[in-house]
């Protein structure tokens, strides 16, 4: 049976004290109650008083019984000692020298407090039921299945087997749960759909690939050509017509595994699989690939659209530019001929006999020709430019008609009723447009599509519906089903039959309450103590001024000055970047590898019976290439089994993958945790979020354009989590530079790694008063910087409320009526992102500009200005919050600069062509980044511990400004040697650069 998922971090940890417990494991698990005591005191002597304590202790918190109780850490000891009013705990010593005491008390212990061994029944039954259950509904790692099992085990009063039976167990269940998988997709497919999965496996005459492959290939480009061909993958995926089979007993995770074994693995190994196995996966495939197809082909439309808007705005600005001088001259000689019929000189003249004098007919009619075929009403902008795009469009619009099954609300019918009548009118030559609905065509459109005598010109209407299309998709008042992206918001939401269940356990979770008028009294009470304490310190806050401005009251607020360096940080500063060990960054991977075992989690796809040899080696390799931009070929070494070309390239194909890459990073961000001098820099509740820009050369969907950032060129805008130590636990691919606010809360409520921030900074792109409100529901702290503090509001709740200098600022009211009367709704929004039915970004995004959900929209934005007002106010108060804002910030630029220096291969562009390459080579740099932090950490916290036991006094204010991103001691460019010298693989750490007077602890083992 497959075990090779059982890291050492595991079996380090599996019924064992790994650390010490916390104060709150303590009193939870080592609590001695009046009938514990009562039991321990009918044994004779202190020494088996306190043995027996400690064993109960163990048993409930480990879920096992120790054979070494030298092993139990000396808090435990003394805690329980305590208790027991014992003055020696040393007595412990001699009880671990008897075994026959330790087990006749670990008996007495299972009986008296009903623990079974692992194989009694029915415990062991109800388990492995318990078990199945889990991996049948889920897609767990197995690595997780195993720490979830282990503590059901420790909860349910079973005792732990050994690790490696407990691996086996899950391996068979796995297995089992797979097989039954297999069988119920096999039986529900028809012969017909059999044979059809099949032949995806099959090289067709004439051709080079199979249909699974190109099926897995998405259309590159955002042109014409490109639809047609997203359009045809969505068309061939219908054809299967899966989404009738009757598979609702198959949890959506299961077919999502096999679907992404299907996508990553070869044709061939498909193809050597058995019958029922390989059909499973090809339906997995195919089912969920049609979703995949029509998000990926109206990503496609969506930039087809941008580029054909973007284009026509350039073109319609050329022919602006070129077209000004003959306008100019016409409009000159209007202007004299006006001048002169306007002059009161020729007032008894009349206009027919001086208007000869002036001009002749013929040019008066040139000018006015020239004036009205060139200057532009303000509302038009592109819309002639991009109706002669019209054959463009023309090439992909029918199949679009015809396949895309579009849908939508009330706020989207009027698009719907256009679309539905173009695909009317498909084919024919000249069909009657006058009965084309005009409800659609907006006011800057009318005048081109409506000609005279009520004609409607069809290529005007067409781009016209096209364009009204595109902001529809956008805010979900038309969408598409199946579809991830670009489906129904509506059916994301927590089911209302479901919700009065649901709505006191979402706000006990959320801790909110159930009705409004608790909450608005809530908040009413904290609003008006943040202005009555701001109002009271306002005169002794030199920062904040308010001053009248054309008559209007506004606050001025100075920027946040520099702090003044203690004498001592230069110095310090200094010695630490000259005593940091000289070192390339393929080595640092290995022994950041070696530490954590980070790369481990980076298992391949599939079933692995056996644990290839070096695995570590190879995706440290990989991931080097991936982070650093470069290829795989400068690591490539024929010699070196682990760094053949070839294992490199199926490592980067089956071991870097989102999911593997999250949970690599989690062993990193865990570790930095433990170290503490990053405990000193933050307890990892706050946290910011800043993005990240790359140029993308090459054409790809999700790209946008941004001359600030690319200049003329494409880019994407990776946005990055980090927190205030320094790690970053999570990152996310947006399309050029759109703003941050509709995704910062997606790395909140989806990263899986040990942080919990409550907390989160950000620049002004990431302010809205919706977020602002969702943060306030989902119980985090919104603090962004804000650049612009004179054109804030400031809001109020009650209108007659005296808030002193602040009544002339805060002069809007919140509408706490909208708030009543949408507080259900608002709970009903949260409850479904806590429980991430639905992603964050794709409710911003819609609730923003959709007129479905404006209501909804106003009311969340309404909480959201009393969360912001009080915020402001905090901002405004405390000098050292705003720093506090400011220095988080300034940590996630300096994550960004050494990216920077990371990403140095093919000028620092990103050449991937599909969003999910993007986020995992992106990913990949994350995860070195952190690597490269955790690091220096490492180094660095040696290096303050070793002055400290020098006696040198190292101030605490000093360690704040000792930042892990230092690269001057790093080697990032040139020599990748993957090979650690001996004393590091034997746990032992390099020496520094510059000696300090204190033994390493490489010297003292031993290093040279």
């Amino acid at each position: 049976m497959p075990v090779s998922f059982l890291r050492e971090d595991h079996l380090a940890s599996y019924g064992r004290y790994r650390d010490d417990p916390t104060p709150a494991q303590l009193a939870r698990y080592f609590f001695l109650d009046a009938a514990d005591l009562a039991r321990i005191y009918q044994h004779h002597g202190s020494h088996n008083r306190l043995r027996f304590a400690v064993q109960l202790g163990t048993v409930r918190f480990l879920g096992t019984f120790l054979t070494d109780l030298s092993q139990v850490p000396k808090t435990v000891v003394q805690h329980l000692a305590q208790q027991l009013a014992l003055p020696d705990p040393q007595v412990l010593v001699r009880y671990g020298r008897r075994g026959l005491t330790r087990q006749t008390h670990a008996r007495e212990i299972q009986q008296a407090y009903g623990y079974h061994t692992f194989t009694d029944q029915p415990g062991h039954f109800q388990f492995v039921r318990w078990l199945y259950t889990r991996i049948w509904l889920s897609d767990e790692r197995p690595s997780v299945v195993f720490d979830r099992a282990t503590a059901h085990l420790v909860e349910q009063r079973i005792l732990l087997p050994g690790a490696t039976v407990l691996a086996r167990l899950i391996a068979q269940v796995r297995d089992r749960v797979a097989s039954r998988v297999w069988s119920v997709l096999h039986q529900a497919l028809t012969p017909t759909q059999q044979t059809a999965l099949d032949r995806l496996l099959l090289v067709p005459p004439n051709g080079r690939i199979t249909p699974l492959e190109q099926l897995r290939r998405a259309a590159p480009g955002y042109t014409s050509t490109s639809m047609l061909r997203a359009l045809k993958r969505v068309e061939t995926l219908q054809q299967f017509q899966l989404d009738h089979v009757p598979i609702t007993t198959i949890p959506p995770a299961r077919l999502t595994a096999l679907a992404r074994y299907a996508v990553l693995s070869p044709a061939s190994t498909l193809a050597r699989m058995d019958v029922q196995r390989r059909q499973a996966t090809l339906f997995a495939f195919v089912s969920t690939m049609e979703r995949t197809a029509i998000d990926d082909a109206l990503d496609l439309l969506d930039a087809l659209i941008m580029d054909l808007i973007r284009r026509a705005k350039l073109t319609a600005r050329q022919t602006r530019l070129r077209t000004l001088k003959d306008l100019d001259a016409a409009a000159l000689h209007l202007s004299a001929v006006c001048t002169q019929l306007l002059d009161p000189q020729h007032q008894d003249t009349t206009v027919h006999e001086l208007l000869p004098t002036l001009t002749s007919p013929t040019q008066l009619t040139a000018a006015i020709t020239t004036i009205t075929t060139l200057a532009r009403p303000p509302e038009t902008t592109m819309q002639p430019e991009l109706i002669a795009r019209y054959q463009m469009v023309r090439r992909f619009l029918p199949t679009l008609l015809r396949m895309m099954p579009f849908d939508g609300t009330s706020a989207g019918r009027p698009v719907l009723q256009a679309l539905a009548f173009l695909r009317h009118i498909e084919g024919q030559r000249d069909p009657h447009m006058r009965y084309a609905p005009r409800a659609v065509v907006p006011r800057d459109w009318r005048r081109f599509v409506f000609r005279p005598r009520r004609d409607i010109d069809r290529p005007a209407y067409t781009l016209c519906v096209l364009a009204q299309l595109q902001t529809a998709l956008r805010c979900h008042d038309v969408f598409v089903t199946p579809s991830d992206r670009w489906g129904d918001v509506r059916v994301q939401l927590i089911p209302e039959h479901i919700w009065d269940m649901q709505r006191p356990r979402v706000c006990r979770m959320l801790q909110l309450p159930l009705t409004a008028t608790d909450a608005l009294a809530r908040l009413r009470h904290e609003l008006t103590t943040a202005f009555a304490q701001v109002t009271t310190r306002l005169p002794t806050n030199t920062a904040v001024r308010i001053v009248n401005q054309r008559g209007k009251a506004q606050l001025q607020l100075d920027r946040v000055t520099k702090l003044d360096e203690s004498p001592h940080l230069g110095p310090l500063r200094d010695q630490m970047t000259a005593a940091m060990p000289r070192v390339d960054l393929a080595e640092v991977l290995l022994e950041v590898q070696r530490r954590t075992g980070f790369a481990d989690a980076c298992i391949p796809l599939g079933p692995q019976t056996t644990r290839m040899p070096d695995l570590a080696l190879s995706v440290c390799a990989v991931l080097l290439a991936e982070a650093c931009n470069i290829g795989l070929e400068p690591l490539v070494r024929a010699d070196v089994p682990a760094l053949t070309r070839r294992r490199l390239e199926w490592v980067q194909q089956t071991c870097i993958r989102a999911e593997t890459l999250r949970e690599a990073n989690a062993c990193l961000v865990d570790a930095q945790t433990t170290i503490p001098l990053a405990q000193h820099w933050g307890g990892g509740d706050v946290a910011s979020v800043d993005g990240l820009r790359f140029v993308v050369p090459i054409q790809a969907v999700n790209t946008g354009v941004s001359a600030p950032y690319y200049g003329t060129a494409r880019g994407i805008t990776y946005l990055n989590f980090a927190s205030d130590q320094f790690t970053g636990f999570y990152g996310m691919v947006v399309p050029g530079t759109l703003r941050d606010s509709p995704y910062i809360l997606d790395g909140l409520l989806e990263h899986e790694t040990s942080l919990r921030p409550t907390e989160l900074m950000t620049d002004t792109a990431g302010y809205s008063d919706v977020v602002f409100g969702l943060f306030w529901l989902l119980g985090y702290q919104f603090s962004p910087r804000l650049t612009d503090t004179g054109s804030t509001r400031l809001w109020r709740m009650d209108r007659r409320a005296d808030y002193g200098p602040f009544n002339a600022i805060a002069t809007h009211v919140i509408n706490t009526r909208l708030i009543e009367t949408q507080w259900d709704d608002m709970l009903r929004v949260a409850g479904s992102l806590k429980l991430k039915t639905i992603r964050a970004s794709t409710f911003i995004r819609a609730v923003l500009t959709s007129q479905r959900t404006a209501t909804l929209a106003r009311a969340i934005g309404e909480l959201g200005r009393i969360a912001k007002t009080r915020f402001l106010l905090t901002y405004l108060d405390d000098a050292t919050y705003r720093r506090r804002v400011l220095t988080q910030l300034n940590r996630s630029e300096a994550r960004h600069r050494l990216a920077r220096e990371v990403f140095y291969g093919r000028r620092g562009e990103v050449r991937q062509r599909y969003r999910e390459g993007q986020e995992d080579q992106l990913g990949a740099l994350g995860l070195v980044i952190n690597v490269i932090i955790l690091w220096n950490t490492w180094y660095m916290d040696r290096f303050i511990t070793a002055l400290r036991e020098q006696g040198v006094t190292v101030a605490d204010e000093d360690l704040l400004r000792l930042w892990p991103v230092g690269s001057r001691h790093l080697n990032l460019v040139g020599r990748y040697t993957f090979q650690l010298p001996d004393y590091l693989q034997h746990g032992a750490f390099r020496p520094f650069a510059q000696p300090i007077d204190m033994p390493t602890e490489g010297e003292k083992g031993g290093m040279p």
